[in-house]
Formats: structure tokens, sequence, C-alpha cells
């Protein structure tokens, strides 16, 4: 048998024993102070424990010592009255305690019990009841908490089975707490009246068995019924008192010592206000100067070296940062993160700054959010995050649009001036700046807030400055979206059609094509500012004709043939005429003869002087259409569009080339020019 089982065993034992064997007033001295001894070590167990259930035991606890503290209750009363005398300990405790003085010492033992039943037993046995009950009620919001978790991958089987085991120890625990307090208040209860039973059995046998005199007898049974009765009730306290420390611990990082220094002294202002009020009250009052003086200083000196404390923590945490600082700048890994480039950047001079800042009623980035949202809807491609930021190396009014690290477009605004623009039909001039629209490089005049109704009025077009640069930024990203069409991109977009149409994309990728080739094809249309929302007839014809040929630049032709309907509704109004330019035959048949097919794709083998005239007379054909305030379209055979946009794609980057095979049967066409040599 292990020693601690025998030990454990003689604790239960022996108070049975006693229960029933008289008991030698030496080893109830013994036992007595054993006892008090027990209850110290539970009460500072449960001051110091750093949560409630790290004394799972202490309800069972609660049952044992309230078993041996009646067992020597009932042998201290079985030796009052036997022989009047019940050992040095309970003799001592009666004498010390009133100071030799009956009545002192009755009102000190009235004032324990008051304070045992009333207050402790009371406050413990109520806190047990609500503790238990919100325990109970949280388990199945716990238990869910934890197999949210489990669920998400936050914890591992391990750990849900670790904290499944701590709700369960806690509701038993507070629910066994919640029935072992009723012990406390009994063993309170029994006390009190063996103390009744010892003052007036022995006053009894005192007087009429041992022949006493009334104030002796009276002298000599209250003095041991005190003694007695505190020998009981400051253990049975000590115990309350653990019980109550127990079930309102908050705290599970730290021991409740200090947790109540840091809590109490942790504010200087406190202590400041603390010691003032006393140095107030000492000089103010009558009451003693020198000892409210005293904690005066007391207190301010605390909050003084409380506030220095705080003060050497907080530099000490930011030298701690700068070091941390520097060290992640020193370390070698971190040179990685400034290799990123993001893929579209709007810096601004200061000037533009509140433009910006929401605080100071900016909506600049309000508009970015319906900049994305716009192209999204236009092209079907989602805009990658557009990062926006200051710099004061630009002019305070200068903003700057980058794609991918590099500067592609600038332009300067007047901070409280409007823009307006003349449409082509106003004849009246207004005063103003004169300066372009930073998008179409348009003339365009700055004016003040005064002259805007006036000149909205007239015919003008007007706008504020966040929505030139809005208007700015829109046209960049539409104009370079090709670029900013990744792989990852194109797999986002696969995935989508994957959804609903996963047979078509099993049939695509990666049998017929890979993501590469796919996004070439997607690329190419966005280039020439076609939509690709319309994904599953661009991979329905993809699938149709990559068994022929992977060639993206024949596979793109064959996807704007089948996205006919889109381009003519895009080019082309309905139950309207539009004009458009042909190409002649002749010239058609000169870039077909020129076109060379190598490994790496086709390209056109033109005499320079040939393609010079070309251009020549392309420019003579868009002048001619924007003089009659037309779109520049020009109309190819579908063997020859792509060619033909390759040519001209550098000089004239606006223009539309488009196949017949691209227009919709309904299209009414008029043909008011011919690109010829």
């Amino acid at each position: 048998m292990k020693k601690q089982d025998l030990f454990l065993g003689l604790y239960i034992l022996l108070p049975v024993v006693f229960l029933i064997v008289p008991m030698p007033t030496v080893l109830l001295d013994i036992l007595i102070l054993f006892n008090i001894s027990v209850a110290l070590i539970i009460l500072f167990n449960a001051l110091f424990s750093k949560e409630a259930v790290a004394m799972s035991s202490f309800p069972t606890l609660l049952l044992m010592t309230t078993l041996f503290r009646m067992s020597l209750n009932v042998s201290s009363t079985r030796n009052i009255l036997l022989t009047g005398y019940a050992g040095n300990v309970v003799e001592t405790f009666g004498q010390f305690v009133g100071g030799g003085n009956l009545v002192i010492g009755i009102i000190i033992f009235m004032i324990l019990v008051i304070v045992q039943f009333v207050v402790i037993n009371k406050g413990s046995e109520r806190v047990s009841e609500v503790t238990a009950r919100f325990t109970l009620d949280a388990m199945p919001g716990k238990q869910m908490a934890i197999d949210a978790d489990l669920n998400t991958g936050a914890i591992d089987d391990e750990e849900a089975k670790k904290r499944r085991d701590k709700i369960q120890a806690e509701s038993s625990f507070f629910g066994a707490m919640d029935g072992a307090t009723k012990y406390v208040k009994g063993d309170a209860t029994a006390g009190l009246i063996i103390s009744v039973v010892n003052f007036a059995g022995g006053l009894v046998l005192g007087v009429v068995l041992q022949g006493l005199e009334v104030m002796d007898a009276v002298s000599k049974y209250t003095i041991l019924t005190i003694g007695d009765g505190l020998v009981s009730q400051i253990p049975s306290l000590l115990i309350s008192l653990s019980t109550g420390i127990l079930v309102t611990k908050a705290s599970k990082d730290a021991d409740l010592g200090n947790v109540l220094i840091k809590e109490l002294f942790a504010i200087p202002k406190v202590l400041y206000i603390v010691g003032g009020t006393m140095a107030f009250l000492g000089i103010a009052t009558p009451l003693s100067t020198v000892l409210c003086l005293i904690y005066a200083i007391l207190f301010i000196v605390a909050g003084r070296a409380v506030e220095s404390a705080i003060e050497e923590v907080n530099i000490e945490d930011e030298v701690g940062e700068e070091e941390e600082s520097a060290e992640e700048i020193r370390r070698p890994e971190n040179v990685v993160s400034l290799l990123q480039v993001d893929p579209i950047e709007l810096e601004f001079g200061y000037g533009i700054i509140p433009l910006a800042d929401v605080n100071q009623g900016g909506d600049l980035l309000d508009r970015v959010v319906m900049i994305r949202r716009q192209i999204a809807l236009e092209l079907g491609c989602v805009v990658p995050m557009i990062r926006l930021r200051d710099n004061i190396q630009l002019n305070p009014n200068q903003y700057l649009i980058k794609i991918k690290g590099v500067p592609i477009s600038e332009g300067e605004i007047l901070f409280d001036h409007y823009m307006a623009m003349n449409p082509g039909y106003v004849e009246e001039e207004i005063t103003g700046i004169p300066t372009f629209e930073p998008s179409f490089h348009l003339p365009a005049i700055w004016i003040t807030e005064s002259q805007r109704e006036r000149a909205e009025s007239l015919g003008y077009t007007v706008v504020d400055p966040p929505s030139i640069i809005a208007t700015h930024l829109t046209e960049v990203v539409r104009n370079n979206i090709d670029e900013l069409l990744t792989r990852q991109d194109v797999q986002n977009l696969i995935n989508n059609v994957q959804e609903a149409n996963s047979t078509l994309i099993a049939d695509l990728v990666p049998k017929l094509l890979n993501v590469g080739e796919i996004q070439k094809v997607l690329q190419n249309l966005l280039k020439e500012g076609i939509s690709i929302r319309d994904l599953v007839t661009i991979f329905e014809t993809l699938a149709d004709n990559a068994m022929t040929t992977r060639d993206t630049d024949v596979l793109t032709e064959y996807v704007r043939q089948s996205l006919k309907r889109a381009i003519s509704n895009k080019y082309f109004p309905s139950n309207e005429m539009t004009s458009v330019v042909t190409l002649d035959p002749k010239i058609e048949q000169e870039i077909m003869g020129s076109v060379k097919q190598t490994e790496q794709g086709a390209y056109i083998n033109l005499a320079p002087e040939k393609m010079q005239e070309i251009l020549n007379s392309v420019k003579d054909e868009v002048d001619k259409m924007e003089e009659l305030g037309k779109n520049p379209i020009i109309v190819t055979s579908p063997i020859v569009r792509m060619y033909f946009k390759k040519i001209t794609s550098e000089q004239f980057r606006d223009l539309t080339v488009i196949s017949y095979n691209e227009i919709a049967p309904d299209v009414e066409l008029q043909s008011i020019g011919m690109v010829t040599v």
C-alpha cells in the first residue's frame, strides 16, 4: 500500500473512531493544531492556484475536513462535559481571545460566528450556485466552438480532446462545488449548536455534580465553550474563505497575488489621487496628521515608482521594436519582399492626399473600387488590386500611374478647380487656365467653382479632379489589361467555368491546350478591347479548333468569329447605318503572300516601302473618318485581319480592324473609303 493511501485511510478512519472512543487531551491538542494547519494549507493553495480546476479534489476535501473537524468537536465536548478540561489548545484560545474578560470573549466569538454565517458562508454558497449554473449553460457553446475549430483545421484531434476534457472537468467541478458548500454551511451551524450544548451542559454539570458556584461554573465553562468554538470555527472560516476564493477565480495566467498587485497598483494617477486625498484628510480633519501624511507620502512615492517603471518599459519596448526592425532589415531573406512589384500603382503628391483620405471627405478609394467593378463588367477580367500611395518626390498636384512598377502615364490637377471641355459645338469661350485632359489629350480649361454653373449652361463638359484621375486610371488599365492578365488569373477563370461546365474543361485543359496558351488567346482579345465574359463560348471554340492548330493567333481569330454578336454590338449600333473603310483586295493578296510561317509563329515579310505606302493610305482614310466625326473602322477578309492589325497596331493604336466573319448578319454597313496604294 502506498504511503499516500495509508495517510488518507487514517484521515478518514480516525474521525469515525473518535466519535465513539474518548480522546486523550494531548492527542486532542495535536489534532486540533493539525486541523488548523490543514485549513491554512487549503487556503493558500486556493489563493495561489492559477485556475479553479487545478484543485479538482476540493469538493471531496471539503467533505473530509468537515468530518474530521466534527469528530474533534465531539471529542472536545465529551472532555468538557466529563472532566471540565479539553486540553491546552482549547483553554488557551478561550482565555487569550477574551483577554481574561468573559464579556469581551463572548462578543468576539459572536462577531466571528456572524461573519462566518452571514458573509462568507452565504456568499460562497451563492457564488457556487451561480458559477455552476453558468458553467453548465455555457457547455454547448464551448463544445460547438471546439468542433468549429476542429473542422477548420485550427486545432488537431488531440487538442480538441484536451479541450473537451477540460470543459467536462470544469462542469463536474463547479457542479460538485455547488453541493459541497452545503457541507461548510452545515458544519458552521453544527459548531454553533455544539457551543451552546457545551455551555448549557457544562453549567448544569458544574453546579450539580461538581458543586461549583454558579459564577465559577459560568466563568469556567464560558472559557471552555469559547475556546472550543474558536478552534472549530477558525478552520471552518478558513475553509469557507478557500471555497469563495476558488469559485471566484477569473485569471488563468497568474496567481491571485500577482493579479491583484498588477490591477490595483498599475495606474500612477490613481495612487497620486489617493495620496492627495490622504494628505487632505490629515490636514483638514482631526485625523492623525502624522499617519495620514505617512500614507500620503507612501502612495505618492509608489505612484512615482510605478510611473517610472511604465516609462522604462515603454522605452525598452521602443528600443526593442527599433532593434527588431533593424534586425528585420539586416536579414538577407527579407530582401525578397523588395523584389515584389505591384501590378497597378497610383502615386500622387501631397496636395492630392485629401482626395484619397476618407476622413477629409475624399472618395478616390471608392472610385478605384468602381473602376475594378466597371472593367470586370465591361471586359470580363478581374483587375488586380490598385495600390494608392503618396510620393513626396512628385509635385503637390501631380499623379503618376505605374504598371508593374513602370510609369505609364501621368497628369496634374488643380485642387478646388474643375476641368471644362468643349465637346465641339460650343462657340462662346470662358476664361480659365488652358490645359489638356490627361486621358485623351483633349484641350480643356481649368475653371473655378464660381464658373462651373455658367460653363455647364453653355454646354461645356465639366468634371471634378477625382473624376479626372479616375477616368485617366480607367483608360490606362483598359489599355494595358492584357499585360495584367496572369496565368493564375486564367486558372481562376477556368475554375469558375468548371463548376458548371466540367466536361468542357476536362476536354480542353490540359488535353488540347495548357493554361499559358489559353492566356495568350485571352490576352489577344483583351488587347483589342474584346470582352472575355462569355468564357463558355470562348472555351467551346478553342476545344473545337485546338485539334487542328495550336497557333494562338489563329485560335484568337476563330474565337472572334464566335463572338461576332458581341463584337457587332460593340462597334455597330443596331438600326443604324455604320460607315467603314474596306481594304483593297490587291493589298490583301500582297499581305498574304508576304506571310512566313516559322516554329515561333507567323511574321510578315513585306518591303518597307510597300509597308509605308499602306500606312500612309490608312492614315488618309482615318483622318477622313475623324473629320466626319466617325470612329475609324476597317473591314478586311478573315484570313488577313490579324496580319493587317499587326501592321497598323504600332502607329494606329485605336484603329478597329474587323473581318467580315465577325459582323452579324443584321448589321448595315456603308463603305466610305478604301485603303489602297
